[in-house]
């Protein structure tokens, strides 16, 4: 009965207010995220990576300038989209406009385009980049969380919201250089109450620039005893500085 119930109630939920295709905000096929012309239009990275970070390289096997000037805390990463304009749009929509439901839809997006690669990792478990609490009540949501949810459901996995905890909350990094991201994370985050002990975490994050939150984020989960640390974001920039 109360199957039922819950049924009957999403059939209504969904004729009232149906799932949006988040490119072009028309009404795509049951079924589907978003319309197989919108998806085929996204900006799906197809050249070479870098192996560490995953971002666009001229060369296989060659790393990005980021990566060959430094050594990140975390072991690899990914991600499906350059961070152009559409996805610009986008991601202002999910994390300024209260687009909620944008991050699991670009999440599973994202991680069907990268599937072999992130299971190639033996992940054991999920982490969201967190945000402070402050800035989850004036938006309602961690964008990233919403990401790791639709993310973890497709790998069957447990997305753990408690394993890092925001403690400063950091300014504004979008006009930032590399060493002043770095400094102005060194602090930001810290161990939370779920344990990490033996996992291979994948941490989950809407966008990578120059890895400075990533390699943040993983110095808490190394102390923590992580066996592993790569990451998946749906986004990343084509170089060392991203325009938000």
């Amino acid at each position: 009965m109360n199957r039922t119930l819950k049924r009957t109630g999403q059939a209504l939920l969904d004729l009232l207010y149906p799932l949006r295709c988040p490119v072009c905000l028309g009404i795509p096929e049951r079924g589907l995220l978003v319309c197989p012309e919108c998806r085929r239009s996204l900006p799906y990275i197809t050249t070479h990576r870098c192996p560490i970070c995953g971002k666009s390289v001229e060369n296989p096997g060659n790393r990005c300038a980021d990566c060959a000037g430094m050594r990140h805390i975390f072991d690899s990463g990914t991600a499906a989209f350059l961070y152009d304009d559409r996805m610009r749009g986008l991601m202002a929509e999910l994390k300024y406009r209260g687009v909620r439901s944008l991050g699991g839809q670009l999440g599973v997006l994202a991680f069907d385009a990268c599937r072999d690669t992130v299971l190639s990792w033996g992940i054991t478990a999920l982490v969201p980049v967190p945000i402070h609490p402050s800035r989850r009540r004036s938006r309602g949501y961690n964008q990233a969380m919403e990401i790791a949810r639709a993310v973890g459901d497709r790998m069957g996995l447990p997305v753990l919201q408690d394993a890092v905890r925001r403690r400063e909350k950091t300014a504004a990094m979008k006009t930032l250089g590399r060493e002043a991201r770095q400094k102005n994370l060194a602090e930001a985050f810290a161990a939370g109450t779920t344990p990490v002990s033996g996992e291979v975490i994948l941490i989950i994050d809407d966008i990578y620039t120059t890895g400075a939150t990533m390699d943040a984020v993983s110095s808490v989960l190394r102390r923590g005893g992580a066996a592993g640390v790569h990451f998946f974001a749906v986004c990343i920039g084509a170089g060392f500085m991203v325009n938000y």
